[in-house]
């Protein structure tokens, strides 16, 4: 039998969730070491996943903390869809994905982890990346971790920004 050892998957699955704060306001910036951050603008960030569906799985947030899209100023709801199409280029360029999903989940019934801070997914996807472990084990294989994706999608957003 072959064993898929996903050690960092354990505190999720087994923690309690303590009330820290929000996860997106306290996330670390860079250049700390432990940033997930792979670009910042005026108004919003691009950010890595910690519990991520898929390889290279991206949240657009706004800096302010607010929980909804209808409460984005129109500078922090156009910043954002800029930052969601950016996110499409540099996950084309660096991951080569089949396809890509994009959405944001507005409230509990509709699968917010985070309620009270609004942010838009932008999964990469590939033909056949919902396979047995996920449909019958429900397991993701992630076969990078979180700093080779940083390492790798942060230089081609910056290339992409100055391309602009």
């Amino acid at each position: 039998m072959d064993r898929l050892w996903s050690p960092w998957r354990l505190e999720y699955v087994t923690s309690s969730k303590p009330d820290t704060g929000c996860v997106f306001c306290n996330a670390p910036r860079p250049p700390a070491p432990d940033s997930l951050i792979v670009y910042q603008r005026d108004l919003c960030y691009v950010i890595l996943n910690l519990y991520p569906y898929n390889n290279g799985h991206l949240m657009v947030v706004p800096n302010r903390h607010t929980p909804s899209l209808g409460s984005l100023t129109a500078g922090e709801l156009h910043e954002m869809a800029d930052l969601m199409q950016l996110s499409e280029k540099a996950l084309l360029e660096a991951y080569r994905p089949h396809g890509i999903n994009v959405g944001v989940n507005l409230g509990k019934p509709a699968g917010a982890g985070v309620l009270e801070h609004v942010h838009m997914h932008v999964v990469p996807r590939w033909n056949g990346d919902t396979n047995f472990m996920t449909v019958v084990g429900e397991t993701r294989v992630l076969p990078e971790d979180l700093a080779q994706s940083a390492a790798r999608l942060t230089p081609v957003f910056q290339s992409l920004s100055r391309a602009r």
